[in-house]
């Protein structure tokens, strides 16, 4: 097995945008961090043979959905944070427009784009992830980058 140090060099910037397209950007740096500690701890008994990176991102996809009932039970106070840029190091300046309408999608084509297309996580896998078929994974990834070629190129002209 790698150290855990390689492991989050290899798989830290799509974990980073998987959190990134389901959660806020202050929630999605928590999420990493979370999902990164969990996986720490888990590290040692993970099968050798086992997709680190679909792994990582079910611990993630978790932590998002701990997220949501965290917002859930404990609305905020304030009528908008203030947005931080990540310490992360993401390779460019973020694309608040296209985060934007990525985090508009509904939940489920959400999802399954941010697993398919930055994960890079197979649709049987995007399927198991979300509870649904893999058929109907690979179209609400579909519908998804559908919505956003509408509404992204709208916010472009």
């Amino acid at each position: 097995m790698k150290p855990f140090e390689q492991v989050v060099r290899d798989h830290g910037t799509v974990v980073l945008r998987v959190c990134r397209a389901l959660l806020s950007p202050a929630d999605a740096d928590d999420a990493w961090s979370e999902t990164f500690l969990s996986a720490m701890q888990a590290y040692p008994d993970l099968d050798p043979g086992a997709n680190v990176r679909a792994w990582l991102v079910t611990i993630a996809h978790r932590k998002a959905i701990d997220r949501f009932r965290a917002h859930a039970r404990a609305p905020l106070p304030v009528e908008s944070l203030p947005e931080r840029q990540s310490s992360l190091g993401n390779p460019s300046e973020p694309d608040d427009e296209l985060w934007a309408a990525v985090r508009s999608l509904p939940d489920k084509q959400r999802a399954s784009v941010a697993y398919h297309y930055l994960a890079d996580l197979p649709y049987r896998e995007v399927g198991r992830l979300l509870g649904i078929s893999e058929a109907a994974a690979r179209r609400n990834a579909a519908d998804g980058v559908a919505a956003l070629r509408k509404t992204y190129q709208g916010a472009m002209s």
